[in-house]
Protein backbone atom coordinates (compact mmCIF):
# COMPACT_ATOMS: atom_id res chain seq x y z
CA UNK A 1 0.00 0.00 0.00
CA UNK A 2 1.37 3.33 -0.45
CA UNK A 3 0.03 7.43 -0.23
CA UNK A 4 -3.12 8.03 -1.36
CA UNK A 5 -3.41 10.27 -4.34
CA UNK A 6 -3.75 13.99 -3.00
CA UNK A 7 -6.59 14.28 -5.32
CA UNK A 8 -8.16 11.40 -3.78
CA UNK A 9 -7.17 12.45 -0.06
CA UNK A 10 -9.08 16.06 -0.48
CA UNK A 11 -11.63 14.68 -2.35
CA UNK A 12 -12.81 12.31 0.80
CA UNK A 13 -11.96 15.09 3.15
CA UNK A 14 -10.02 12.18 6.22
CA UNK A 15 -7.19 12.76 7.70
CA UNK A 16 -5.04 9.62 8.16
CA UNK A 17 -1.37 10.32 8.53
CA UNK A 18 0.80 11.10 5.46
CA UNK A 19 -2.44 10.36 3.33
CA UNK A 20 -2.35 6.10 4.40
CA UNK A 21 -4.40 3.60 4.12
CA UNK A 22 -6.38 3.15 7.45
CA UNK A 23 -5.85 0.06 10.20
CA UNK A 24 -9.11 -2.83 9.44
CA UNK A 25 -10.71 -1.32 12.35
CA UNK A 26 -13.48 -4.08 12.28
CA UNK A 27 -11.20 -6.80 12.70
CA UNK A 28 -10.47 -7.50 16.38
CA UNK A 29 -6.23 -7.02 17.60
CA UNK A 30 -3.80 -7.75 15.59
CA UNK A 31 -6.02 -9.02 12.87
CA UNK A 32 -6.59 -5.30 12.04
CA UNK A 33 -2.84 -4.74 11.36
CA UNK A 34 -2.55 -8.03 8.81
CA UNK A 35 0.11 -7.57 6.39
CA UNK A 36 1.41 -4.09 7.95
CA UNK A 37 5.54 -3.01 7.99
CA UNK A 38 4.60 -0.61 10.33
CA UNK A 39 1.79 1.17 12.10
CA UNK A 40 1.22 4.59 13.97
CA UNK A 41 -0.46 5.01 16.89
CA UNK A 42 -2.20 8.25 18.22
CA UNK A 43 -2.16 8.51 22.16
CA UNK A 44 -4.14 11.64 22.59
CA UNK A 45 -3.20 11.95 26.63
CA UNK A 46 -1.66 14.74 28.41
CA UNK A 47 -2.92 13.80 32.17
CA UNK A 48 0.56 13.37 33.53
CA UNK A 49 2.44 16.79 32.56
CA UNK A 50 3.65 18.67 35.11
CA UNK A 51 3.18 21.89 33.50
CA UNK A 52 1.36 23.25 30.21
CA UNK A 53 -0.65 20.80 29.15
CA UNK A 54 -2.37 20.26 25.57
CA UNK A 55 -0.20 16.98 23.62
CA UNK A 56 -3.35 14.81 23.61
CA UNK A 57 -4.52 17.15 20.63
CA UNK A 58 -1.29 16.51 18.67
CA UNK A 59 -2.05 13.18 16.81
CA UNK A 60 -4.94 15.09 15.45
CA UNK A 61 -3.09 17.80 14.34
CA UNK A 62 -0.01 16.17 13.20
CA UNK A 63 -2.43 14.28 10.80
CA UNK A 64 -3.06 17.36 9.21
CA UNK A 65 -0.36 18.81 8.38
CA UNK A 66 1.56 14.99 7.64
CA UNK A 67 -0.58 15.33 4.24
CA UNK A 68 2.05 17.46 2.84
CA UNK A 69 5.00 14.96 3.41
CA UNK A 70 5.78 13.29 0.10
CA UNK A 71 6.87 9.08 -0.17
CA UNK A 72 10.21 9.65 -1.70
CA UNK A 73 13.36 10.06 0.64
CA UNK A 74 16.46 11.22 -1.45
CA UNK A 75 18.63 10.80 1.06
CA UNK A 76 17.79 7.40 1.28
CA UNK A 77 17.23 6.86 -1.96
CA UNK A 78 14.13 4.61 -0.75
CA UNK A 79 10.24 5.01 -1.55
CA UNK A 80 9.41 4.92 2.03
CA UNK A 81 5.28 4.15 1.66
CA UNK A 82 6.11 1.83 -1.54
CA UNK A 83 9.03 0.12 0.41
CA UNK A 84 6.55 -0.22 3.35
CA UNK A 85 2.90 -1.03 4.15
CA UNK A 86 2.58 1.76 6.91
CA UNK A 87 -1.17 2.24 7.99
CA UNK A 88 -2.79 4.81 10.29
CA UNK A 89 -4.10 2.64 13.26
CA UNK A 90 -6.20 5.36 14.59
CA UNK A 91 -5.79 6.29 18.37
CA UNK A 92 -5.77 4.17 21.42
CA UNK A 93 -9.04 4.62 23.23
CA UNK A 94 -8.73 5.44 26.41
CA UNK A 95 -11.11 7.08 29.64
CA UNK A 96 -8.75 9.98 30.23
CA UNK A 97 -9.70 10.08 33.80
CA UNK A 98 -7.72 6.98 35.05
CA UNK A 99 -3.02 7.04 34.33
CA UNK A 100 -3.18 2.96 35.54
CA UNK A 101 -5.59 2.35 32.81
CA UNK A 102 -4.48 4.51 30.05
CA UNK A 103 -0.65 2.41 30.28
CA UNK A 104 -2.62 -0.69 29.80
CA UNK A 105 -4.67 0.26 27.00
CA UNK A 106 -1.44 1.97 25.67
CA UNK A 107 0.71 -1.33 26.44
CA UNK A 108 -1.85 -3.91 25.17
CA UNK A 109 -2.11 -1.77 21.29
CA UNK A 110 1.16 -1.81 20.84
CA UNK A 111 1.02 -5.78 21.79
CA UNK A 112 -1.51 -5.74 18.89
CA UNK A 113 0.82 -4.17 16.50
CA UNK A 114 3.92 -5.96 17.56
CA UNK A 115 1.74 -9.11 17.08
CA UNK A 116 1.10 -8.54 14.04
CA UNK A 117 5.35 -8.21 12.85
CA UNK A 118 4.51 -4.33 12.87
CA UNK A 119 6.82 -1.82 14.04
CA UNK A 120 4.86 0.77 16.25
CA UNK A 121 5.26 4.40 16.05
CA UNK A 122 3.69 6.12 18.94
CA UNK A 123 2.64 9.58 18.43
CA UNK A 124 1.13 11.58 22.04
CA UNK A 125 0.84 13.02 23.91
CA UNK A 126 3.30 13.65 26.83
CA UNK A 127 6.80 11.56 27.56
CA UNK A 128 4.61 9.18 30.06
CA UNK A 129 3.52 6.72 27.35
CA UNK A 130 7.11 5.60 26.88
CA UNK A 131 6.22 3.57 29.37
CA UNK A 132 3.73 1.21 28.53
CA UNK A 133 5.34 0.93 24.44
CA UNK A 134 8.85 0.35 26.67
CA UNK A 135 6.89 -2.58 28.14
CA UNK A 136 5.29 -4.51 25.50
CA UNK A 137 8.58 -3.71 23.57
CA UNK A 138 10.65 -5.67 26.25
CA UNK A 139 8.39 -8.38 26.25
CA UNK A 140 8.58 -9.59 22.53
CA UNK A 141 12.30 -8.46 22.05
CA UNK A 142 13.42 -8.32 25.64
CA UNK A 143 15.66 -5.20 27.08
CA UNK A 144 15.96 -2.95 24.39
CA UNK A 145 18.76 0.05 23.50
CA UNK A 146 16.61 3.57 23.63
CA UNK A 147 17.61 6.47 21.63
CA UNK A 148 16.09 9.83 23.82
CA UNK A 149 15.97 12.85 22.30
CA UNK A 150 15.08 15.39 25.25
CA UNK A 151 15.88 18.78 26.99
CA UNK A 152 15.54 16.42 30.47
CA UNK A 153 16.62 13.55 31.61
CA UNK A 154 13.29 12.11 32.31
CA UNK A 155 14.71 10.02 35.88
CA UNK A 156 12.79 11.97 38.46
CA UNK A 157 11.07 10.56 40.92
CA UNK A 158 7.86 10.82 42.89
CA UNK A 159 9.07 13.20 45.66
CA UNK A 160 8.13 16.44 44.05
CA UNK A 161 4.68 15.26 42.76
CA UNK A 162 3.94 12.03 44.87
CA UNK A 163 3.51 10.65 41.73
CA UNK A 164 6.00 7.90 40.18
CA UNK A 165 4.05 7.68 36.62
CA UNK A 166 4.39 11.35 34.99
CA UNK A 167 6.11 12.71 32.20
CA UNK A 168 9.28 13.45 34.22
CA UNK A 169 9.71 9.38 34.96
CA UNK A 170 9.32 7.28 32.45
CA UNK A 171 12.94 6.49 32.21
CA UNK A 172 13.81 5.60 36.20
CA UNK A 173 10.72 3.22 35.66
CA UNK A 174 12.01 1.61 32.52
CA UNK A 175 15.20 1.05 34.08
CA UNK A 176 14.21 -0.16 37.77
CA UNK A 177 11.92 -2.63 35.54
CA UNK A 178 14.74 -3.57 33.39
CA UNK A 179 13.11 -3.09 29.97
CA UNK A 180 16.10 -1.25 28.53
CA UNK A 181 19.84 -2.70 28.55
CA UNK A 182 22.51 -2.04 31.03
CA UNK A 183 24.33 0.98 29.19
CA UNK A 184 21.84 0.99 26.00
CA UNK A 185 19.90 4.56 26.72
CA UNK A 186 21.63 6.92 24.97
CA UNK A 187 19.99 10.40 26.09
CA UNK A 188 20.68 13.50 23.25
CA UNK A 189 20.31 16.89 23.56
CA UNK A 190 19.92 16.88 27.69
CA UNK A 191 20.16 20.42 28.77
CA UNK A 192 17.34 21.36 31.79
CA UNK A 193 18.53 22.58 35.09
CA UNK A 194 18.62 19.84 37.66
CA UNK A 195 17.24 20.41 41.22
CA UNK A 196 20.06 19.10 42.87
CA UNK A 197 23.37 18.27 42.11
CA UNK A 198 22.71 14.08 42.09
CA UNK A 199 19.90 14.21 39.91
CA UNK A 200 21.42 12.67 36.83
CA UNK A 201 23.65 10.10 39.32
CA UNK A 202 21.08 7.51 38.05
CA UNK A 203 20.83 7.01 34.70
CA UNK A 204 25.00 7.25 34.57
CA UNK A 205 24.83 4.36 37.42
CA UNK A 206 22.91 2.81 34.88
CA UNK A 207 25.30 2.88 32.24
CA UNK A 208 23.64 5.58 30.52
CA UNK A 209 25.55 7.65 27.76
CA UNK A 210 24.62 11.31 27.81
CA UNK A 211 25.29 13.74 25.07
CA UNK A 212 25.18 17.20 26.47
CA UNK A 213 24.18 20.47 23.83
CA UNK A 214 28.33 20.47 24.62
CA UNK A 215 29.06 17.55 23.03
CA UNK A 216 26.29 17.90 20.29
CA UNK A 217 28.83 21.15 19.26
CA UNK A 218 31.61 20.15 19.51
CA UNK A 219 30.99 16.44 17.61
CA UNK A 220 27.84 17.46 15.32
CA UNK A 221 25.10 14.86 14.83
CA UNK A 222 26.23 12.89 12.51
CA UNK A 223 29.18 11.30 14.50
CA UNK A 224 26.91 11.18 17.93
CA UNK A 225 24.63 9.39 15.24
CA UNK A 226 27.90 6.98 14.73
CA UNK A 227 28.65 6.40 17.67
CA UNK A 228 25.27 5.34 19.03
CA UNK A 229 25.33 2.96 16.20
CA UNK A 230 28.22 1.53 16.78
CA UNK A 231 27.23 1.07 20.46
CA UNK A 232 24.24 -0.23 19.97
CA UNK A 233 25.47 -2.98 17.08
CA UNK A 234 22.77 -5.48 16.57
CA UNK A 235 20.15 -4.73 19.18
CA UNK A 236 16.73 -4.04 19.09
CA UNK A 237 16.52 0.16 19.55
CA UNK A 238 13.38 2.49 20.66
CA UNK A 239 13.69 5.89 19.48
CA UNK A 240 12.29 8.22 21.80
CA UNK A 241 11.63 11.75 20.63
CA UNK A 242 10.81 14.51 22.69
CA UNK A 243 10.29 17.76 20.56
CA UNK A 244 11.34 19.46 23.64
CA UNK A 245 14.91 18.20 22.84
CA UNK A 246 14.72 20.87 19.76
CA UNK A 247 15.24 24.50 20.64
CA UNK A 248 12.18 26.29 20.90
CA UNK A 249 13.39 28.72 18.62
CA UNK A 250 12.79 25.95 16.11
CA UNK A 251 10.00 24.10 18.09
CA UNK A 252 8.03 26.45 19.97
CA UNK A 253 4.94 24.13 20.39
CA UNK A 254 5.63 21.95 23.82
CA UNK A 255 4.50 22.63 27.25
CA UNK A 256 8.54 22.83 29.02
CA UNK A 257 10.48 24.13 26.47
CA UNK A 258 14.30 24.89 27.67
CA UNK A 259 16.50 27.13 25.65
CA UNK A 260 19.87 26.26 24.04
CA UNK A 261 18.55 22.36 22.25
CA UNK A 262 18.99 20.83 18.87
CA UNK A 263 17.83 22.71 15.56
CA UNK A 264 15.74 20.87 13.49
CA UNK A 265 18.45 19.98 10.97
CA UNK A 266 21.04 18.52 13.52
CA UNK A 267 17.57 16.21 14.56
CA UNK A 268 17.15 15.05 11.29
CA UNK A 269 20.56 14.41 11.02
CA UNK A 270 20.89 12.19 14.13
CA UNK A 271 18.06 9.92 13.00
CA UNK A 272 19.32 9.77 9.47
CA UNK A 273 22.57 9.10 10.67
CA UNK A 274 20.80 6.35 12.67
CA UNK A 275 20.09 4.34 9.14
CA UNK A 276 20.79 0.63 9.89
CA UNK A 277 20.10 0.19 13.45
CA UNK A 278 17.39 -2.28 14.26
CA UNK A 279 14.51 -0.16 14.90
CA UNK A 280 11.79 -1.68 16.83
CA UNK A 281 9.78 1.36 17.75
CA UNK A 282 9.60 4.86 17.77
CA UNK A 283 7.64 7.70 19.86
CA UNK A 284 7.56 11.40 19.10
CA UNK A 285 6.09 13.11 22.27
CA UNK A 286 5.33 16.51 23.51
CA UNK A 287 3.90 18.70 20.71
CA UNK A 288 1.53 21.23 21.93
CA UNK A 289 -0.47 22.62 18.87
CA UNK A 290 -2.18 25.28 21.25
CA UNK A 291 1.45 26.44 21.95
CA UNK A 292 2.59 26.38 18.22
CA UNK A 293 3.37 29.27 15.57
CA UNK A 294 2.29 29.15 11.84
CA UNK A 295 2.44 25.09 12.71
CA UNK A 296 6.47 25.31 12.81
CA UNK A 297 6.68 22.72 15.71
CA UNK A 298 3.85 20.36 13.66
CA UNK A 299 5.52 20.54 10.34
CA UNK A 300 8.82 19.23 12.28
CA UNK A 301 7.25 16.71 13.92
CA UNK A 302 5.66 15.12 10.93
CA UNK A 303 9.31 15.33 9.35
CA UNK A 304 10.44 13.31 12.07
CA UNK A 305 8.43 10.98 12.50
CA UNK A 306 8.91 10.25 8.27
CA UNK A 307 12.55 10.01 8.64
CA UNK A 308 12.14 7.39 11.37
CA UNK A 309 9.51 5.57 8.94
CA UNK A 310 12.30 6.02 6.50
CA UNK A 311 15.03 3.78 8.97
CA UNK A 312 12.13 1.19 8.94
CA UNK A 313 12.36 1.41 5.27
CA UNK A 314 15.82 1.03 5.09
CA UNK A 315 16.15 -1.82 7.45
CA UNK A 316 13.21 -3.86 5.23
CA UNK A 317 15.69 -3.14 2.08
CA UNK A 318 19.00 -4.45 3.61
CA UNK A 319 16.75 -7.52 4.84
CA UNK A 320 16.28 -7.85 1.26
CA UNK A 321 19.17 -7.89 -0.32
CA UNK A 322 20.66 -10.68 2.47
CA UNK A 323 18.37 -13.16 1.07
CA UNK A 324 19.33 -12.59 -2.33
Amino acid sequence: MSQQRAAAYLRHGQTPFFRLPTAGFDEPGAAAYTGADAVLLGVPWDGSVTYRPGTRFAPYELRRVSALVQSYHPGHGVDVFRALDVRDGGNVPFPPFHADSVRELIQASVDEVLAAGAVPFVVGGDHSIALPVLRALSRRHGPVAVVHVDAHLDTSTSEVWGEPFHHGTPFRNAIDEGLIGRGELHQIGVRATWGHPEEGAFAAHAGATLYGMERVDSDGAPAIAAAIKAAVGEAPVYVSFDIDGIDPAYAPGTGTPVPGGLTSREAIQLLRGLAGVNLVGMDLVEVCPALDHADITLHLGAHLLFEGLALAAVNKRRRSARLT
